[in-house]
């Protein structure tokens, strides 16, 4: 994610680091090289027919108000994924304040927050598709990490895990029913978040939609010259650019917002969140706890 200022209005057509200018500069320049031959083509060689700017600017509205409906869905996914993992830092939270006040030992207290831990590990691996099983061994030690990792789900063994440390301790008669009530409703909203995410992550935006969306938009800026000529006369090739960055732009925000965890520059900064929440648990333990993740060069992870 990006981490930054508004850029000052000198700044503001040069900064290109979370732009999408670099991924659609291919399409910018295919319209603007179009819109110059046609130009050329109708000045110099044969007169070109002409599409009413009309016609053209009523397909224009319907096609933003189409990327617009788009980019909103869009928007909500990547906003919903957000709260879930706000949800998850807070529940974790709770749970270092809950093992504070219903278990006994420091044995136990640090097992569980080990565990959830390694759970936050384990649910960023799995959406980001990256090995985690590093940040996990120094808290659950190489053994739990190399057998957890082998799991179809690895963060769901992580919740069992704790929720069997529970039941063992409930039938050693080391934590109360009221304590096993509260942490298991800790632990089922940290399973809900968890689902959520997974729901974001496996279920994109309709592809007919998007299939549609982006259809249109060539054809439109590939249209648009031809409409242009007539008004614009040498203008066509710089209105067509601007049209077009704004059109593909638009579209290609759309896609990274679409895919909230992927480790783009719009993605969401799990890496930084999962420090959040061992900087949490360790000052719960009273153990040295790492330092925070900044961003570099403007880019938080």
């Amino acid at each position: 994610m990006i981490v930054r200022d508004p850029p000052s209005p000198l700044l503001l057509f040069l900064v290109m680091q979370g732009s999408v200018v670099p991924k659609i500069i291919g399409n910018i320049g295919t319209v603007t090289v179009l819109s110059v031959g046609v130009l050329l083509v109708d000045h110099h060689v044969i007169e070109l027919p002409r599409i009413p700017i009309a016609a053209m600017g009523v397909i224009g509205v319907a096609l933003s108000l189409f990327l617009g409906f788009r980019n909103n869905a869009a928007y909500d996914r990547w906003w919903e994924a957000r709260r879930l993992w706000g949800a998850l830092i807070a529940d974790i939270r709770a749970l270092a304040y809950q093992a504070r006040i219903f278990l006994a030992t420091e044995d136990d207290r640090k097992t569980l927050l080990s565990y959830a831990v390694a759970f936050a590990h384990l649910h960023r691996g799995a959406l980001r598709k990256t090995e985690v099983q590093a940040d996990i061994t120094d808290w659950v030690g190489a053994q739990w990490s190399e057998s957890i990792v082998t799991k179809n789900n690895p963060a769901d063994a992580a919740l069992r895990s704790m929720a069997d440390q529970m039941g063992q301790l409930a039938q050693a008669d080391k934590l109360s029913g009221f304590g096993q009530m509260t942490i298991m409703d800790t632990l089922s909203s940290l399973a809900r978040s968890q689902a959520g995410c997974e729901r974001i992550a496996t279920t994109p935006l309709p592809f007919v939609y998007s299939l549609l969306v982006r259809r249109t938009t060539y054809l439109y800026c590939w249209l648009l010259p031809f409409a242009l000529i007539g008004s614009a006369n040498w203008f066509t090739p710089v209105c067509a650019a601007v049209v077009s960055y704004a059109f593909f732009g638009l579209q290609e925000v759309t896609r990274e917002l679409e895919a909230p965890f992927h480790n783009v520059q719009n993605g969401l900064p799990l890496d930084a969140m999962c420090r959040t929440i061992e900087i949490s648990v360790s000052e719960t333990l009273d153990i040295p706890a790492p330092v925070p993740l900044m961003a570099k060069n403007h880019f938080l992870s």
